[in-house]
């Protein structure tokens, strides 16, 4: 799913496209896509303006010029685009806001995970949703507080929003293969050393997708996401070479979730 990166692509691109034009309208294809009811998000965004973006983890919400923001989840596969004429509507923009200059912006979503929704305070919002400071946003001394009281796997910790918000399953697996902390390691069990290191890996990887604009092929090639394969698995559940040390990429589960990792440089 769209994780911090691609959140923060979709911010920037929003705000060179979509800020300071009235709503003329709003199609909506599926109210199941809603999280406010569909009258009331028409009241609420007709003939207003986007006047500035934030973003929150995964979450980017728009504002507009009144005293609420728009709320957008990415869910599994959303995307935006931004065009004029009809014959070039893209395919599963199930949601689209017409603007009075003729342009459109549509929100695309293919899986129908995706949603919309008017919030009124975003503070409260995250609060209510047990979302944390962002992955840029929060501090060294922050973190730390969370992961020395979690008996956890390291990776699940992290994988938790109430933790920092908008990393996901690979970004957490490359911030552990550059801090050299195994996935299975206990977080209440790290050394301040250690979170000191995953808070810097955590800043590097986030930091380095947003200027590659989330496009994995741009990334520098000592990055673990070159050996993932992206699912392709082989018998002996190994797939790839680490790009530091040339050993075998292991694949595990923690969790639950799939992870990769250099069992050489990430020692349990």
């Amino acid at each position: 799913m769209p994780e911090l990166p691609e959140v923060e692509t979709y911010r920037r691109y929003f705000e060179e496209t979509s800020l300071y034009q009235p709503i003329s309208d709003v199609y909506v294809e599926d109210t199941k896509l809603l999280t406010t009811d569909y009258d009331t998000l028409v009241q609420q965004l007709k003939s207003r303006q986007f006047i500035g973006t934030k973003r929150v983890g995964k979450n980017l919400f728009a504002q507009l010029d009144a005293s609420y923001w728009l709320h957008f989840h990415f869910g599994m596969t959303g995307d935006l685009a931004y065009f004029k004429d009809d014959e070039d509507t893209p395919r599963f923009a199930r949601i689209i806001f017409r603007f009075a200059n003729g342009f459109k912006l549509g929100f695309l979503c293919p899986r129908k995970f995706e949603r919309i929704g008017i919030v009124e305070d975003i503070d409260e919002y995250l609060s209510g949703k047990k979302i944390n400071k962002d992955a840029l946003e929060i501090t060294l001394e922050e973190l730390s507080k969370t992961l020395i009281k979690k008996k956890a796997p390291i990776k699940s910790v992290l994988l938790d929003q109430s933790t920092v918000a908008g990393i996901g399953n690979w970004i957490v697996d490359e911030v552990l293969f550059h801090a050299k902390i195994h996935p299975e390691r206990i977080s209440s069990q790290l050394s301040d050393n250690e979170i000191v290191m995953i808070y810097d890996a955590m800043r590097l990887v986030i930091q380095t997708a947003i200027d590659a604009q989330a496009n994995y092929d741009d990334f520098p090639r000592n990055f673990l996401i070159h050996a993932r394969g992206w699912g392709i698995q082989n018998s002996e559940n190994i797939i790839g070479k680490c790009p530091e040390c040339g050993e075998k990429i292991t694949i595990s589960k923690v969790g639950g979730r799939t992870t990769f990792f250099c069992a050489n440089r990430q020692v349990l």
